[in-house]
């Protein structure tokens, strides 16, 4: 297979993760509006939260690409080509927690929002994943040189561990467990499915990362396991919170 994939349309040739980013935007967005719980919060609220996802997302995952190189983004602090050529899903997602918790703030709602949006990413993810994989090395998704039988090569001779499969297979099976919750209605408590997913997900970024080709220069850790670190401390200490209450609330 040669990298990158360009998927064909006709006479159109499409790089491929342009073509899985915008297919990922699409998916997930329909998704959300199919899956949402419409006795939640009305559609034109919800439509509020989506534009302070979006928006916190976006900025979000710029920032924390920023800090995967310090050094080399202080030299490039002018340069706008590389400041915005990259950009990283933990970054997006926890810019998009703060973005919604702001809209929220603005449109004067209180009750969870999260649980909505948790199969919708784990669609849209899983289908960029599929856009990072087709790119190759420039997309610098890929992990480090492996003996393991997954190894693929994607265009230099040396297997590399391809942590885009890794991730969707782990994303697959969130995605089954959270299914399952929905399906049997037995989640403890309202928001307690996002909260399942970013805690997997973020331990997951923070183990796998160590097997990526990427600077680690935050003793010994990179930018995204810094992010990971913070963001698991935050759930952590809010799904403490959230099972206290409902025990003092029990009794």
């Amino acid at each position: 297979m040669d990298f990158p994939v360009y998927i064909h349309l006709g006479p159109v040739s499409i790089h491929p993760h342009l073509f899985f980013e915008t297919l990922a935007y699409f998916v997930g967005f329909r998704v959300y509006l199919h899956t949402r719980n419409k006795e939640r919060i009305p559609l034109d609220k919800a439509m509020w939260v989506v534009i302070g996802a979006i928006a916190g997302a976006a900025l979000g995952s710029k920032l924390l690409y920023w800090l995967e190189n310090p050094v080399e983004t202080l030299k490039n602090v002018t340069n706008l080509n590389y400041l915005m050529a990259g950009k990283t899903i933990v970054g997006g997602l926890l810019g998009g927690l703060i973005g919604v918790e702001t809209a929220k703030k603005l449109i004067g709602w209180k009750r969870s929002t999260g649980d909505d949006f948790v199969l919708p990413l784990i669609i849209g993810m899983s289908i960029g994943r599929i856009g990072c994989f087709f790119t190759g090395l420039s997309d610098h998704t890929h992990g480090t040189p492996t003996t393991w039988v997954t190894g693929v090569d994607f265009g230099d001779g040396v297997p590399r561990h391809p942590t885009q499969i890794y991730e969707i297979v782990y994303l697959w099976l969130i995605g089954f467990f959270v299914l399952y919750i929905r399906k049997k209605k037995t989640a403890p408590w309202e928001g307690f499915l996002f909260q399942f997913f970013m805690v997997s997900y973020l331990l997951f970024r923070f183990f796998i990362d160590f097997i990526k080709p990427t600077p680690h220069p935050y003793f010994g850790l990179n930018n995204i396991q810094l992010a990971a670190f913070v963001g698991l401390m935050y759930y952590l200490f809010l799904i403490r919170k959230k099972r206290r209450e409902k025990f003092q609330y029990a009794k």
